[in-house]
């Protein structure tokens, strides 16, 4: 099996909670037969929105790519990071680390086509929102991209800065008003396209329509790390309960 590389703590709670994934995503009867995964979760990274939208200075590119170069020469043979935004670097730490960094958005869209959707709503931060990340990919496959209106965007970031970053509760009422939105509006899916939005799926249970791109992104990292347990096959429900063949 490959070893894996995680370029962490962006942020911290959402990278804990991405082990976890890979854990129990594996199909493995003892602990030998886990993947072998390096770590290092380095949370005082640059916020990669702020510098995205122009409001910091701070670039996080070199920081990721000295992490990432570390863990090459650990031996790590691909790498993950659990942080949707840090994806807008993806082809420059690619090129300068030198080993595969794996793409959770074009993984995400390969869902989407498998499910056959073609009109999928977007939460996420600022920057994946405004680098256009996910609407360039989509494009490319035919599917429609649905955003929040402004107020709706305001309540995502709210919860992601406000609430899960913080270690605060998560203000559900707020999360469901803007999903049932992206529903609304007539999203077939929607795209939990910041990991720690996961969390918010950890802890309340979503149910069916709901994307979790950290899920792709740790089902990718078994599949070519590991042993993928067969349930994990289908990570997409639809909300009348059959998994898209």
């Amino acid at each position: 099996m490959k070893k894996l590389g995680v370029i962490g703590g962006l942020g911290p709670m959402a990278t804990a909670y991405f082990l976890q994934l890979l854990t129990q995503m594996s199909d493995a009867k003892s602990d030998q037969e886990h993947m072998e995964i390096l770590l290092h979760s380095k949370p005082q990274i640059p916020d990669r929105t702020r510098f995205i939208l122009g409001q910091s200075g701070e670039n996080p590119l070199p920081q990721m790519v000295e992490i990432g170069v570390d863990l090459k020469s650990q031996g790590a043979e691909a790498i993950a990071i659990p942080c949707v935004t840090a994806h807008y670097f993806q082809k420059n730490l690619e090129d300068a680390i030198g080993i595969p960094i794996l793409n959770a958005v074009e993984e995400t869209v390969l869902c989407l086509k498998e499910a056959g959707i073609s009109r999928a709503g977007i939460l996420a931060t600022d920057g994946t929102i405004e680098s256009g990340l996910f609407q360039r990919a989509f494009a490319g496959e035919g599917i429609s991209a649905m955003l929040p209106d402004r107020a709706g965007q305001q309540a995502v970031m709210q919860i992601i800065y406000q609430n899960v970053k913080a270690g605060q509760p998560v203000d559900s009422a707020a999360f469901w008003r803007v999903a049932e939105g992206l529903f609304g509006q007539g999203a077939q899916a929607v795209l939990l396209a910041c990991t720690e939005l996961s969390l918010v799926k950890r802890d309340f249970g979503l149910g069916e329509g709901f994307l979790d791109v950290m899920e792709v992104l740790a089902r990718k990292a078994v599949l070519i790390c590991g042993r993928l347990k067969g349930q994990y096959e289908c990570l997409l429900r639809l909300r009348e309960g059959q998994c898209p063949s």
